[in-house]
């Protein structure tokens, strides 16, 4: 299976790559790939992704160029804007979702959250205490969702703790198959 890693603000694709989450995951026989975010490392800015639906088209092409099918969605912080509109108008093009304390979790409702069938990591470090609490009250109501808290992490929490990370993440991987 494919995994595409979005990134937050303060952060590019170069991030995974730095952190070896990439080559990790390619030793196990995933096909991973980390993008950067218009306007942010290598991408320049685009105009279409003013807008909720704007952005979740963006992430659309980007699945198409890059081929994948189903792939499992990496989103951290800031890039929530662009997985959460995806994941609630097309959560069956996703084999999983791992939102790591994402923004934009209470532009939804509860119920637009039942309705997703999409696997879920919920991960976060319980030293983030401003966004991660309510991602996960909102995400939550995800129907297929387990948690994953990284013990003495901050909001970055794969930067923190990078190996605790990667076997969160390993694992939810693993129990897709």
């Amino acid at each position: 299976p494919d995994v595409l890693f979005l990134h937050g603000q303060a952060f590019t694709s170069k991030t995974w790559e730095a952190l070896g989450t990439l080559a990790l995951l390619a030793g196990e026989g995933y096909r991973a790939v980390a993008i950067d975010l218009p306007g942010y490392g290598d991408s320049p800015p685009v105009e279409m992704v003013v807008t909720a639906q704007g952005r979740r088209t963006f992430l659309d092409h980007v699945l198409q160029e890059l081929g994948m099918q189903r792939p499992v969605l990496v989103s951290p912080s800031m890039s929530g804007r662009f997985a959460l509109p995806f994941l609630l108008a097309h959560g069956d093009q996703l084999a999983g979702f791992v939102p790591i304390a994402p923004v934009g979790t209470k532009d939804y409702t509860a119920e637009q959250y039942r309705e997703v069938q999409t696997p879920t990591l919920i991960l976060y470090g319980d030293r983030d205490t401003r966004l991660a609490p309510q991602a996960l009250q909102n995400l939550q109501h995800l129907p297929e969702h387990r948690v994953a808290v990284l013990s003495g992490a901050g909001h970055a929490c794969y930067l923190d703790k990078p190996e605790d990370f990667h076997q969160a993440l390993l694992g939810f991987l693993r129990q897709l198959k």
